[in-house]
């Protein structure tokens, strides 16, 4: 069975979008947010730099395999304003983002549907002005040895270009590495053959 192993993401936060209708402005930005407290420093970013406005709606999606999200309306009429935004999430396939429209009210109502089609606009525009990146989902591996197994160990990590976050070589060696994971099962076993070697699995 072929693993999926990778997942779309941005790279930066988006320059801002302007969608208009009726005299009312909807502002549309894209963030990468890896945990809800830089969610929460970028809306609030947002409120201080726009805070003549009438509404800050956003939607956010978090995580590769599962995944979490959240649609909030910021008090425009119900699954008029988060919905429409997340499905454009959705509809660009990427996670690790937070969409926020930022919305100044022009004196005339628009309707729920007229709200619904600025809203997804707005998050559209942001998002088509993102730069999107396919990235891998990894695995994360401590390994373990003696320094007489020094070359062992490099020459396997060079072989399969093997990504190395971080390493403490002393008389006990430790290396941390990242794996695609559809290789991971593969790896551990490689190294897991040899039996002065120790690899264990870091739970991210």
């Amino acid at each position: 069975m072929e693993i999926n192993d990778t997942y779309r993401t941005i790279t930066t936060a988006s320059d801002a979008s302007l969608f208009k209708d009726k005299n009312s402005k909807f502002y549309g930005y894209a963030f990468p947010v890896l945990n809800e407290q830089s969610i929460k420093l970028h809306l609030e970013d947002l409120k201080k730099r726009h805070h003549s406005a009438r509404h800050w709606c956003y939607a956010y999606q978090l995580g590769t395999e599962k995944t979490t999200y959240r649609a909030n309306d910021d008090g425009e009429p119900s699954n008029s304003a988060g919905q429409p935004i997340y499905g454009q999430i959705q509809s660009f396939d990427i996670t690790n983002v937070l969409i926020v429209v930022v919305r100044y009210f022009g004196g005339v109502k628009l309707g729920v549907g007229g709200l619904i089609n600025a809203y997804r606009t707005a998050a559209q525009l942001a998002l088509e002005n993102a730069n999107i990146i396919e990235k891998t989902i990894n695995k994360e591996y401590n390994i373990t040895f003696d320094y007489k197994n020094m070359n062992k160990v490099m020459r396997i990590i060079k072989e399969k270009q093997i990504k190395i976050v971080n390493q403490k070589l002393e008389l006990d060696c430790q290396i941390h590495i990242s794996v695609r994971k559809k290789d991971a099962n593969q790896i551990f076993e490689i190294f897991n053959q040899h039996y002065e070697i120790k690899i264990t699995n870091l739970i991210d």
